[in-house]
């Protein structure tokens, strides 16, 4: 591992110089994981090849900010989700549901997508309208709370809730679908 973090550490320090030799092996590393971010979170290939593209493109440029370099994935990471979010803002328009829809999602059971595999649901997770896509990735893939979720898109904490509620029932609808025609 030592040495992973050493070699990792000289290609960010020749990366930050605007070695593009390293920038690419940088891209080679991490382009593959943050594709599948920015596709999970746009629910489509063409703009999260857009954002991907934008993220490196900031992170290069930002690469002298990186404290240190063996945190690059997590800072890159950072930064992928932070484009989405970005996108989000600029290309999705928030419905907020009836506080009484919200109020009997609530009571149903919770965290039945726990027992799927996540290769199912990745796959579904692209179908889903924008706006409970975002939410869901944010909240169960990236761990943000509801109230950081709303501060980030700029939407109230109780439409975060009721988009993540409409996502899982969405989800559920359409996973157990598949599951009885599939197996």
């Amino acid at each position: 591992m030592e040495q992973s973090n050493t070699i990792l550490t000289t290609v960010v320090r020749k990366a930050c110089k605007g070695d593009a030799d390293s920038q690419a092996w940088l891209y080679k590393q991490y382009s593959k994981a943050m594709f599948n971010i920015c596709t999970r979170m746009t629910g489509n290939r063409n703009d999260a090849e857009d954002i991907l593209q934008d993220a490196f493109i900031l992170a290069f440029k930002n690469l002298h900010q990186l404290k240190e370099p063996v945190q690059f994935g997590g800072w890159l990471k950072k930064i992928v989700v932070n484009e989405c979010i970005r996108f989000t803002k600029k290309n999705i328009f928030w419905v907020d549901w009836e506080d009484d829809h919200n109020n009997r999602l609530a009571d149903e059971e919770t965290e039945w997508w726990k027992t799927v595999s996540f290769n199912i649901i990745h796959k579904e997770i692209k179908g889903l309208p924008d706006g409970c896509r975002q939410v869901f990735n944010l909240f169960v893939v990236e761990d943000y709370s509801h109230k950081n979720i709303a501060e980030q898109l700029g939407i109230s904490e109780s439409t975060s809730k009721s988009q993540y509620h409409r996502a899982k029932q969405l989800l559920k609808e359409r996973i157990t679908k598949q599951l009885l025609i599939h197996g």
